[in-house]
């Protein structure tokens, strides 16, 4: 601990939205100054040798907290669904979850919105805020009952928690396991339409719009979907969304040899909702990126693709899919790191995600053009289902800080 002067890097503020060269000074856990007009005699150079410096990413929904896949990944804080074994539905389990990953890793656990995540009875949610809950889940599904999910919104209101919720129809989508459409058909799955999410969106924002809640769509995925959520915030409502790199450079033809790493939940769409995500994450519809990590084994994929569980293991290919946005010219650098770093710390209520003087220092070395491939015999990943095997990709992460101390 001390001064550091973190030298010729590329500075990328998605605060400041801006990306320049410079220096980095960090006292001991938070962040000194952007380009000082002085280095102090004391500080520790570090040579960045012209790789990008950003704030570490903050991934919004994650399944398991799987450090060495968020310390390859560059994720330095991750929200935890409440989906775990057991459900995070009391405080002192919330308390817990909070504390699995300091030092160099902070988890940040979301509240089960109702006791078990059984969509029936309030789960004590004032008492795991005060625990450490960021923010309140429904877990895997919505919640059914409207009224459950008033209750549930109103009470977050008062609480000054966002709700996060899944955005799909129980009614349109149980006992299936892919999007309606031509892959479905050929392969005889069981589908539903794809209005399953524009049907739940609808429901959840009407709710947010009598309750004043923050509502958080965890994954959206259609066109139907996004229009619903410009609509809404067009209107002012506190309505935010986000989606993952699956859906944006996947679509359902991925599951065409029934590959069940390509089984997810909500399942791939069809290649024009792909298209779709990414307009809306280029125009600003979508707030957030979220590798919406989920390592399987082989006991929950090596099965046959009806009986697989949904998932996949996405921390370690977030930021380097992710970069594929800024190649091509939807998004800039800057930019992309507010909606993995800047908006998730400001939907969970955290001082960071940004290069802003006195944030935490909480940093990652980027070099954005290193070539290599996903491999998921190799992945660091408590398990690798990652439906991108064998995709070249750029983009590593070459050094972590957390609190001003590399790991």
């Amino acid at each position: 601990m001390g001064m550091i002067a973190i030298e010729n890097a590329r500075l990328c503020d998605p605060a400041a939205d801006i990306i320049i060269d410079g220096t980095l000074l960090i006292r001991d856990t938070v962040i000194e100054a952007v380009n000082p007009a002085t280095i102090p005699v004391n500080a520790e150079r570090i040579d960045a040798a012209g790789l990008v410096v950003a704030p570490g990413i903050i991934d919004l929904g994650v399944f398991k907290t799987d450090k060495p896949a968020f310390h390859f990944g560059g994720i330095t804080r991750a929200a935890l669904m409440p989906d775990t074994s057991p459900t995070l539905d009391d405080p002192g389990l919330v308390q817990h979850a909070g504390r699995g990953g300091k030092p160099d890793f902070w988890v940040h656990p979301l509240a089960a919105a109702t006791r078990g995540l059984a969509g029936k009875d309030l789960a004590e949610i004032a008492m795991m805020k005060a625990a450490g809950a960021r923010g309140v889940a429904t877990g895997r599904a919505a919640i059914a009952d409207a009224g459950v999910m008033l209750r549930v919104l109103r009470y977050a209101a008062a609480l000054d928690l966002t709700v996060v919720t899944h955005a799909e129809d129980a009614g349109l989508t149980a006992g299936t396991i892919a999007t309606e459409g031509e892959t479905a058909t050929r392969l005889g799955l069981p589908a539903a339409p794809s209005c399953a999410e524009a049907i739940a969106i609808t429901r959840d924002i009407a709710l947010a719009r009598i309750s004043g809640a923050r509502l958080h769509f965890r994954l959206v995925t259609t066109a139907e979907g996004f229009a619903l959520i410009r609509a809404a915030k067009a209107d002012g409502l506190a309505i935010t969304c986000g989606t993952s790199p699956a859906y944006l450079f996947l679509s359902d033809a991925a599951v065409s040899d029934f590959r069940t790493f390509a089984r997810l939940s909500p399942p791939l769409r069809s290649e024009s909702d792909r298209q779709a995500t990414i307009a809306a994450v280029a125009d600003g519809t979508v707030d957030v990126i979220t590798s919406s990590h989920d390592p399987r084994g082989p006991e929950d994929k090596r099965l046959p693709f009806e009986d697989a569980a949904p998932g996949m293991a996405g921390a370690e290919t977030l930021l380097a899919l992710s970069l594929n946005l800024v190649r091509e010219g939807q998004l800039t650098l800057p930019a992309l790191m507010r909606l993995l770093a800047a908006n998730p710390a400001r939907l969970l209520g955290l001082d960071a995600g940004s290069l802003t003087p006195g944030a935490p220092a909480d940093i990652i070395f980027i070099d954005p053009e290193t070539p290599w491939r996903v491999d998921s015999r190799k992945m660091a990943a408590a398990a690798g289902n990652t439906p991108f095997h064998g995709l070249p990709v750029q983009g590593r992460v070459r050094k972590v800080m957390k609190g001003g101390i590399f790991y």
